[in-house]
C-alpha cells in the first residue's frame, strides 16, 4: 500500500513556485464558498510516520487559506474528563459545524494504532476499534460530512536518513522529538498495522491518501491538490441531494395489531399503595446512586411518549430521590441553528454525563425516527439509516460503562384527550397544551406506527425499551424507578463477576 509513496517523488521549486499562486486562489474560493453555502462541515485526519511533514503540511494550509475558518484539534493523552466517557466523545465535541473545516492530530486512527504497536491492545481489541471507526465516518458522511484522510509516509530508509541529517546538524537537531526516536525503533510494527488499518478503511466515502512526505514541495502542492478537487466536486453536488438507495417502506402487521395494542392499560395503583411504593423505590434508588460500584458507571434515563402521558411527573419523583448535584435533566427541544449545523447526534453527545453522574433526557435522539420521520424534517433514507446509528450510539455508551434505561410512556386516546381538556380548564397548567399538541393528536396513528418501528428496531440487551402504561401515573412513576433499579442492580452484579473474573486471573 506504501509502495508508490517510497519512491522519491519530488518538485524541482520552480515548478512549485509557479503552480502555488493560482493553487492558493482556488483553495480560498471554493473554502469562501464553503462558509457561504454553509451545506456541509469538512474533516481532515492527519496520520502518518513520524518526520513525514504532517505538521508542516498544517502549517503550510493554514498560510494558504483563511486560518479564521480552520480549527486545528490535538488529540494527545485523554483527561480526566475525558476518561470518564466513551471514547468517542471528544472527537464529537470537537467536530467543525456547516461550512468549516476541522483538521484532527492525534484522531482515533492515531488512538488504536499506537495501542496495537505499543501492545496495549491485541488485534481483536484493534478489529473492534476500525469496525467503530468505519461507523463513525459512515454516519458522518450520510450526515453530509466531507472527510479527508492523509498518511504521511517516508520510507524506513528516508526516515533514517532524516534523523541522522538533523542529529548532524546544531542548528535544526532540537526538532528530533522523543517521538521520532521512538518510532525509529517501531518502524515496521507501526507500518505493518497502519497498512492493515488504512486497508481496512479505505472507502469510497472516505478514501485515505498516501502522500510521500520527503519532499516538502511535493507534499504541499499534492495535498493542496487533493483538497481543491474534493471541495469542488462536494460543491457542485446539487443542494438537498442525498446518498444511497430509497429504502423500500417498512411493513406493517398484516392482523392490525401493535406492541401498544398489547399493554393492559388498566393497570393501577391506589393512593396508599403508591405513596408506600414511592417511597420504597426512591430510597433504593438513592442507596443505589451512592453505591460505590456507580464509580464505575453513568446512568443515561430516556423519556418518550405521547404528549401529556406524564414524563415531567415521572422525572419530578425520580429526581426527588436524589441529591441537586448527582443528576442533569436536559430538555430537547426543536434544535438550535449551531445544532442543526452538526450531526444530529452531536448535542446529545455534549450532554453524556461523567463516572458516577446522571442525566436525564426529556425527549431525546429518538426525535430522528419519530417527529422528524413524521413531520418530513428528514428523508425516509435518513431516518431509516438511524436505527444502526442510534444502536451503535448506545452500544458506544454501554461499552464505558454508561447505563442507558429508555421509558416510552403510552397512554390512549381518550386519556390524552381528557388531559388535554383538563389542561385548557385549569390556568396553571395552560403553559402545558399547544397547538402542537393538538396538531399530534391528529397523528396519533402516525405516531404509533414509528413507536413500533422504534422499539422493534432499537430495543436490544444493550439498551432495551421498557414500555410503561401511564393511564394511571401512580403507576407509571412507580414503574419508572424500579426498572432504574433493576438496570442498576443487573448493571453492578455484572461488575462484580466481572472483578472476580480478573482477581482469578
Amino acid at each position: 500500500m506504501f509502495e508508490s509513496a517510497e519512491i522519491g517523488h519530488a518538485i524541482d521549486k520552480e515548478t512549485y513556485d509557479a503552480e502555488v499562486p493560482a493553487l492558493r486562489e482556488a483553495l480560498l474560493e471554493v473554502q469562501y464558498e464553503l462558509q457561504q453555502q454553509k451545506r456541509f462541515p469538512v474533516i481532515i485526519l492527519i496520520n502518518g510516520i513520524e518526520g513525514a511533514g504532517k505538521g508542516e503540511t498544517v502549517k503550510l494550509l493554514n498560510e494558504w487559506m483563511d486560518p479564521r475558518l480552520i480549527e486545528v484539534r490535538t488529540f494527545d493523552q485523554q483527561t480526566d474528563e475525558e476518561l470518564a466517557r466513551p471514547p468517542a466523545w471528544r472527537y464529537w465535541r470537537q467536530l467543525p459545524a456547516k461550512g468549516r473545516m476541522g483538521i484532527f492530530f492525534g484522531n482515533w486512527y492515531s488512538q488504536m494504532l499506537q495501542g496495537r504497536v505499543h501492545g496495549e491492545i491485541k488485534d481483536a481489541r484493534l478489529d473492534q476499534a476500525i469496525a467503530g471507526a468505519e461507523r463513525l465516518e459512515k454516519m458522518l458522511c450520510d450526515e453530509g460530512a466531507l472527510i479527508f484522510k492523509f498518511w504521511f509516509h517516508l520510507s524506513k530508509k528516508q526516515m533514517k536518513s532524516r534523523l541522522k541529517a538533523l542529529q548532524d546538524d546544531p542548528l535544526h537537531s532540537w526538532r528530533i522529538s522523543p517521538l521520532d526516536w521512538q518510532q525509529s525503533k517501531t518502524y515496521d510494527k507501526f507500518v505493518h498495522f497502519g497498512e492493515r488499518i488504512l486497508r481496512r478503511t479505505s472507502r469510497d466515502y472516505a478514501p485515505w491518501y498516501v502522500i510521500e512526505g520527503v519532499d516538502a514541495h511535493y507534499r504541499g502542492l499534492t495535498v493542496g491538490k487533493i483538497l481543491l478537487e474534493g471541495l469542488q466536486n462536494a460543491l457542485k453536488v446539487p443542494k438537498g441531494k442525498t446518498s444511497g438507495m430509497n429504502p423500500a417502506p417498512l411493513p406493517s402487521a398484516v392482523d392490525q395489531m401493535s406492541l401498544l395494542n398489547s399493554l393492559d392499560m388498566t393497570l393501577s395503583l391506589e393512593k396508599d399503595d403508591y405513596e408506600e411504593q414511592l417511597i420504597t423505590e426512591q430510597a433504593r434508588f438513592s442507596g443505589l446512586m451512592r453505591d460505590k460500584r456507580m464509580r464505575k458507571h453513568a446512568l443515561v434515563t430516556v423519556f418518550e411518549g405521547n404528549d401529556a402521558a406524564g414524563k415531567g411527573g415521572a422525572i419530578r419523583r425520580v429526581a426527588a430521590a436524589l441529591d441537586p448535584r448527582q443528576y442533569h435533566i436536559v430538555p430537547i427541544a426543536a434544535p438550535s441553528e449551531d445544532e442543526r449545523a452538526q450531526p444530529y447526534l452531536w448535542r446529545f453527545w455534549q450532554k453524556i454525563p461523567s463516572r458516577g453522574m446522571f442525566t436525564v433526557f426529556d425527549r431525546s435522539w429518538y426525535g430522528r425516527v419519530l417527529v422528524e420521520r413524521i413531520e418530513g424534517f428528514c428523508t425516509p433514507t435518513d431516518w431509516m439509516r438511524a436505527y444502526g446509528e442510534i444502536n451503535d450510539f448506545e452500544e458506544q455508551l454501554r461499552d464505558a460503562g454508561v447505563i442507558v434505561v429508555k421509558f416510552w410512556l403510552a397512554i390512549d386516546k381518550q386519556t390524552q384527550l381528557e388531559r388535554f381538556q383538563a389542561r385548557e380548564e385549569i390556568p396553571f397548567k395552560r403553559f402545558k397544551i399547544t397547538e402542537d399538541d393538538w396538531r399530534n393528536r391528529d397523528k396519533w396513528d402516525d405516531y404509533r406506527a414509528a413507536v413500533g418501528d422504534m422499539v422493534d428496531r432499537t430495543s436490544t440487551e444493550i439498551a432495551p425499551w421498557t414500555l410503561v402504561e401511564a393511564n394511571d401515573k401512580r403507576w407509571a412513576r412507580v414503574k419508572v424507578l424500579r426498572t432504574i433499579n433493576l438496570a442498576l442492580e443487573e448493571a453492578f452484579d455484572k461488575t462484580d463477576k466481572h472483578d472476580k473474573k480478573g482477581k482469578k486471573k
